[in-house]
């Protein structure tokens, strides 16, 4: 199996955040009394940001908003390694797992040989199958945030019923039932809805641009 690469200079800046969290906890009044409850708020407001980011197509925009969503993943880390349940390595460590486990094309021992996902479509049925295997669900919406915006909650909705070859019921009138045609029909052009009635409304007067360049 590939190993992922590393240099011996790699690292350091995150090591440095580390233990600028560990300090900060222990000597910040205000981040000495946060939990990861308190926290949730700031999450969703970085995530949010760092889209904002994306839109606008400013790279140091968006370098400073990645910075303050890490610094979200460090914190609940932070808390999390006061009390021995995980830190930021294990963290690391499981998503650095779960990258080699979903992608054998790149690190399995038949990476690069015949018969290995072949383009972008391939790869994302073969992640999915995988993904399968790892998560036994009940419901089609098992794993699935409520709290996702409504566009792409209907997305991954209407992906997951695809996959199981579930038809969908043919839309009404309700505003709804044609909200999801217009999802369903993205789908078709392989297109992300929520992408699109964002870069809808930046088209509207008055309403700053994102670079057309991204």
């Amino acid at each position: 199996m590939a190993e992922p690469l590393s240099g011996p200079a790699e690292g350091q800046p995150l090591l440095e955040l580390r233990e600028v969290m560990r300090r900060l906890r222990a000597e910040c009044p205000w981040k000495a009394g946060q939990t990861h409850r308190s926290l949730a708020r700031y999450l969703l407001e970085e995530a949010h940001e760092t889209l904002e980011a994306l839109d606008t197509g400013d790279a140091e925009h968006l370098r400073e908003e990645l910075g303050d969503l890490l610094l979200q993943v460090y914190f609940h880390a932070a808390i999390a390694e006061e009390t021995g349940t995980f830190d930021v390595d294990d963290v690391a460590r499981g998503i650095t797992e779960k990258m080699v486990r979903r992608n054998p094309h790149v690190f399995g021992e038949d990476a690069g040989r015949e018969g290995q996902p072949a383009d972008a479509a391939a790869v994302n049925e073969a992640w999915e199958a995988i993904k399968a295997t790892e998560k036994s669900r009940s419901a089609v919406t098992d794993g699935l945030p409520p709290t996702l915006p409504a566009l792409l909650y209907a997305d991954k909705v209407l992906d997951r019923l695809a996959r199981q070859g579930t038809a969908v019921p043919t839309p009404g009138d309700d505003l709804g039932d044609r909200l999801l045609a217009l999802v369903a029909e993205a789908r078709a052009e392989g297109r992300d809805p929520e992408q699109a009635l964002r870069d809808a409304v930046r088209r509207l007067p008055g309403v700053t641009p994102a670079d057309p360049a991204t």
